[in-house]
């Protein structure tokens, strides 16, 4: 019949349209499909589910309708976000918050769980949407106005090496007190932070990308950091502006549920810290413990 489909879908199973009762209720066969090569075997355990994922990496992409300052914007902020990101240069034509599908294959696809599309229109001009998804479902969503931006070429100073892991300071009331600004801070950590990593040296601490919320909009500034000698063994930090620099304005939001939202949190078991008996910490930190002994026999001691 003309409801006869099939589709396939790039992972383990495969999935298979084989007609419908009505257009709400389709019919569908799942089939395992065992990979028949060793390559597409580590393809697989690659995308599998592991203890401890991967670097979170980002998409950046543009809609269908752009300005010249959204273009370069995406480009800084993939200057930042490199290697752990893919810049799309082609349009893509979609509107993430009444259609994510398109966002949701292109995450299956490159294995991104961050996305940053930037679109401009009348009624929205320069318009930047941060967002990340579980399980390639889109989870957050929060868009931002661009009111005021100087692009990385504009200030002219030595740049910080690509993939340099950035400090994150956030500054401001709101981002501790309103529920949309705790969900932005949150996503914001989520996209900049960057590998986790066991040690830092003090050379190392050399970006500081600074976020502030204040009368309603947030500001976006990235610094690099510069030793200057002290006259003691702490060296004295100054910081200088690199760019990009950024005035955002909140617009829409699209969070997900408190359920979902501790669900995406959720850790293995493996992961969490087993607990230690016989020891406890008292309101200073101090640690206690407690030493168990075998029963001794007093009738021998004189």
């Amino acid at each position: 019949t003309s409801d006869l489909q099939c589709c396939c879908i790039l992972t383990q199973y495969t999935c298979i349209l084989i007609g419908s009762i009505s257009s709400s209720f389709p019919l569908f066969v799942f089939i395992f499909r065992k990979p028949k090569t060793k390559r597409s075997k580590r393809f697989l355990e690659n995308r599998g589910p592991k203890l401890t994922e991967d670097v979170k990496s980002a998409m950046i992409m543009k809609g269908g309708n752009t300005s010249q300052m959204v273009t370069q914007a995406l480009k800084d902020i993939y200057s930042l976000k490199k290697p752990n990101a893919v810049l799309y240069k082609k349009k893509n034509i979609t509107r993430p918050f009444e259609d994510s599908t398109s966002l949701e294959f292109f995450s299956k696809k490159t294995d991104c769980s961050l996305f940053l599309f930037g679109s401009h229109n009348k009624k929205r001009p320069n318009n930047f949407i941060f967002g990340r998804l579980f399980d390639f479902h889109v989870l957050d969503m929060i868009e931002l106005g661009i009111e005021k931006y100087v692009s990385l070429s504009e200030i002219k100073t030595n740049k910080c090496p690509e993939g340099t892991k950035p400090m994150l300071v956030f500054a401001g009331e709101p981002f501790e007190t309103d529920h949309e600004y705790k969900r932005l801070k949150n996503l914001l950590i989520d996209f900049f932070r960057g590998p986790t990593v066991p040690a830092v040296r003090l050379s190392g601490l050399e970006h500081v990308l600074h976020f502030t919320a204040l009368d309603g909009k947030i500001f976006m500034r990235s610094y690099r950091c510069l030793l200057k000698k002290s006259g003691c063994r702490t060296p004295r930090i100054e910081l200088e502006e690199i760019g990009p620099s950024f005035d955002f304005v909140l617009r829409r939001t699209h969070l997900a549920s408190e359920d979902l939202y501790k669900l995406a949190h959720k850790q293995p078991k493996a992961l969490k810290p087993k607990k230690k008996k016989n020891i406890s910490h008292d309101a200073f930190g101090t640690r206690f413990g407690r030493v168990h002994m075998q029963k001794r026999s007093l009738s021998g001691i004189s």
